[in-house]
């Protein structure tokens, strides 16, 4: 992929992608692509921890491979249309016009035949995504703190705040819900895709260097602790109230 080709696709907000594909070479070679790009991957080998993790995630793409053990692709897309409206791109090694138009009766997004290009599959998952995000903002302002999105950008009363890659991604976490305590559980989840250790402190770092940044210098507290429960991210006048 050359520079250009990355930069103009890292532009959009990073995203949770599903990835089931039963070869482990293709599988991992999509994760690392996709993880450098700045989403949060994860990945099953099988049709039924597939469907599962289709079924309960909440991911904005899936990565559905046509042909798998247990349970084949068309199946796990049939299940998952009749609950939930999730970005969907097929991948099968047939080529045939038959199995295409199949997948996307069933209700497949899109469809890419193997072998693929790498370049390709990134650019069709973030115009997926961009299509199912077209009613969501571009920005969040809690307070005077404005979120931008797309520019990756976030400012409190003027001033911009730098952060790292992490740090965006749980305060965009954290923003997407204002008002609303996520756990450490969930955090770890949607942030770093790890099943949260309670030997851990990753979560309490993170938000540490974040509340840092964001709330530091400035009188009205936005990133909130609620003991015993998780985190919140709202704005609080100087007794606490929002």
């Amino acid at each position: 992929m050359t520079a250009a080709g990355r930069e103009s696709i890292t532009k959009l907000p990073g995203m949770r992608v599903l990835i089931i594909e039963d070869e482990p070479k293709t599988a991992d070679y999509l994760r690392r692509g996709l993880t450098e790009q700045g989403h949060v991957v994860d990945v099953e080998h099988n049709g039924i921890d597939g469907r599962h993790a289709a079924l309960e995630g909440r991911h904005d793409v899936i990565v559905l491979d046509a042909m798998l053990p247990g349970i084949d692709g068309f199946e796990i897309l049939r299940d998952v249309r009749r609950v939930k409206q999730v970005a969907i791109i097929m991948l099968t090694a047939r080529d045939g016009i038959e199995d295409r138009v199949r997948g996307l009766q069933d209700g497949a997004d899109d469809y890419l035949v193997k072998p693929f290009s790498f370049l390709e599959l990134s650019a069709r998952l973030h115009a997926l995504s961009r299509r199912s995000r077209q009613q969501e903002p571009t920005t969040i302002t809690i307070g005077d703190m404005v979120l931008d999105l797309l520019g990756r950008k976030v400012q409190r009363g003027g001033d911009r705040i730098d952060l790292t890659a992490k740090e965006f991604s749980l305060l965009t976490t954290l923003a997407r819900r204002p008002g609303q305590v996520l756990s450490r559980t969930e955090i770890s989840e949607l942030v770093w895709d790890i099943h949260f250790d309670s030997n851990t402190n990753v979560v309490e770092v993170a938000v540490k260097r974040l509340r840092a940044k964001l709330d530091g210098p400035y009188p009205v507290k936005l990133l909130h602790t609620m003991r015993g429960m998780g985190y919140v991210l709202e704005a609080r006048d100087a007794e606490g109230s929002p």
